[in-house]
C-alpha cells in the first residue's frame, strides 16, 4: 500500500497562555495518524504555530480537533497582539507532502472546512490552491479587516464564507487552504523605530514591488522593545532566504541600524538553509545530492 503523508501548519490566536496552547496541541496529538513535529509560540505576536504530519485522514481529523478545542478556548474578543488574525484558528493550510497530489491536497481543505463549519460552528474562508475565486486566493486579502472587520465584511458580495454563514462570535472565521511549502522567517532589527520595519518590509515584499513569493511586515515586539521584519517565504527556489537578508542587513545601514538576529517559525527544508550556507560559505563546486551527508541515508 502506498504510503500517503501530508503537513498540516495551522497558526492559533495564542501565544501567552501555555495552558491553551498545551491543549490545542494535544487536541492535534490525540488523532490517529498524526505526529506533532513542532510548535512554537510568539507573546508580542499572541500567536502559535503548530506542525503536524501523517496520514490524509488523520490530519484532517487532527484540524477538526483543533478547531474545536480552540474555539472553545480562545476569545478574540479579549485578544490582542501585533499578527493580524480573523480566527481562533487563524489559519490552517494544508500541503503535500508524499504521494498525495494537488488535487488532493485541495479536496482534504475543503472537507476539512466543511466539518470546522458541522462540527465546532466556526465557518471557514478557502483560500490559495482550495480558494473558491480568484480575489480570495492571497492570504493578506482573505484576512483583511481581522476579526473586528468581519461583522462588515461578512455582509459584502463575494465574501461570505465557503462554509457556514456569518462568524463565530468568539472564534471567528478560520482561512483553511492548500498551498506549497512555507517558511516563515523573522528579522529583529537593532532598533525600536518600527517605522523603519515597515519600510523595510514593504521594499522586500512582492506585492510593494520586492521580490517574487516573499511577503513582509513590519511589526513591533514589546517585550524587548525591538523593531521585526516578520517574513513568509513562499517558494524558497524563486527567493532564497539569503537573497533576503542581505537586501534586509542594506537597507537597515540606510537607516543607521543592523541586523540583531534572525528566527525560524517552525520547520524549513534542509535545502533552504544548505543554500544560504553554500552562498556564504562560497563553496566551489558544491553537490548538493552527493555532498550532503544526510542525503546518502534520507
Amino acid at each position: 500500500m502506498i504510503q500517503k503523508i501530508v503537513e498540516c501548519v495551522p497558526n492559533i490566536s495564542e501565544g501567552r497562555n501555555p495552558s491553551v496552547v498545551a491543549a490545542c496541541v494535544e487536541a492535534v496529538a490525540s488523532a490517529e495518524g498524526v505526529k506533532v513535529l513542532h510548535f512554537t509560540s510568539d507573546y508580542d505576536h499572541n500567536r502559535s504555530v503548530i506542525t503536524f504530519a501523517g496520514s490524509p485522514d488523520g490530519v484532517v481529523k487532527a484540524a477538526v480537533r483543533l478547531c474545536k478545542k480552540a474555539s472553545e478556548l480562545i476569545d478574540l474578543t479579549k485578544h490582542t497582539g501585533e499578527h493580524p488574525r480573523m480566527g481562533a484558528v487563524d489559519v490552517c493550510p494544508f500541503i503535500a507532502v508524499k504521494n498525495v497530489s494537488e488535487e488532493e491536497i485541495i479536496e482534504l481543505a475543503k472537507k476539512a472546512g466543511k466539518r470546522m463549519y458541522e462540527e465546532a460552528g466556526v465557518p471557514v474562508y478557502l483560500y490559495e490552491k482550495a480558494a473558491s475565486a480568484p480575489h480570495r486566493q492571497n492570504l493578506a486579502d482573505v484576512r483583511r479587516g481581522q476579526f473586528e472587520g468581519l461583522p462588515e465584511k461578512t455582509k459584502l458580495p463575494g465574501w461570505q464564507p465557503d462554509f457556514g454563514t456569518g462568524y463565530h462570535e468568539t472564534a471567528g472565521i478560520t482561512i483553511v487552504g492548500a498551498r506549497e511549502f512555507l517558511i516563515a522567517f523573522n528579522i529583529e532589527l537593532e532598533t525600536d523605530d518600527v517605522e523603519i520595519a515597515k519600510n523595510i518590509a514593504k521594499t522586500i515584499r512582492f506585492s510593494s514591488g520586492g521580490y517574487p513569493c516573499v511577503k513582509a511586515l513590519g511589526l513591533m515586539l514589546h517585550e524587548t522593545n525591538t523593531a521585526q521584519v516578520s517574513i513568509n517565504f513562499t517558494d524558497y527556489k524563486t527567493t532564497s532566504l539569503y537573497t533576503v537578508v542581505d537586501k534586509v542587513r542594506e537597507e537597515a545601514e540606510k537607516y543607521g541600524t543592523t541586523v540583531k538576529c534572525t528566527e525560524l517559525i517552525g520547520l524549513s527544508p534542509m535545502k533552504a538553509l544548505i543554500d544560504c550556507a553554500e552562498h556564504y560559505l562560497k563553496i566551489k563546486d558544491f553537490d548538493y545530492n552527493n555532498q550532503v551527508f544526510e542525503n546518502h541515508f534520507l
